[in-house]
C-alpha cells in the first residue's frame, strides 16, 4: 500500500456563500467513507490565520516561508491506498465534494519513517 497527498489551494475553492454548508457535508462524508474503509491517514487545513515561520538548522527563526516557494495554504489528505487508481478515485470524490480540483502526489517510501 502507497500513500497518496491529495490537496488543493484555498483559491481553488471558489464556491458561491450558499454551498459552503453544503461542501462540508459533503467533503466530510468522503473522509468518513474513507475512514470507514480504512485507508484514511489524516487530513485538514493549512491554519491560514498563523503566519508561517523559516527555521534554520542552527535554530534561527525568521517571518515567512521561503521568499522563493509558492504560497503553501488550502487542504489536504493522506490515504494509503492499494494503488495509484484507488487514489485518483478518491481524489476525484475528494474534487466533487469540494467544488474544486485536486493535486495528487505519490509519497515516496522510506521504510525507517
Amino acid at each position: 500500500m502507497a500513500k497518496y497527498l491529495i490537496s488543493f489551494p484555498s483559491a481553488a475553492m471558489v464556491v458561491p456563500d450558499g454551498d459552503w454548508d453544503a461542501v462540508s457535508r459533503d467533503s466530510h462524508a468522503v473522509i468518513e467513507e474513507a475512514k470507514v474503509a480504512g485507508v484514511y491517514v489524516f487530513g485538514g487545513g493549512i491554519d491560514e490565520s498563523v503566519p508561517p515561520v523559516l527555521v534554520s538548522a542552527e535554530g534561527t527563526v525568521t517571518a515567512g516561508g521561503y521568499a522563493w516557494g509558492p504560497t503553501l495554504n488550502g487542504g489536504f489528505l493522506v490515504l494509503e491506498v492499494p494503488s495509484r487508481d484507488d487514489a485518483i478515485a478518491w481524489a476525484a470524490r475528494i474534487g466533487k465534494a469540494c467544488r474544486c480540483d485536486q493535486e495528487l502526489r505519490a509519497f515516496g517510501y522510506d521504510p525507517q519513517s
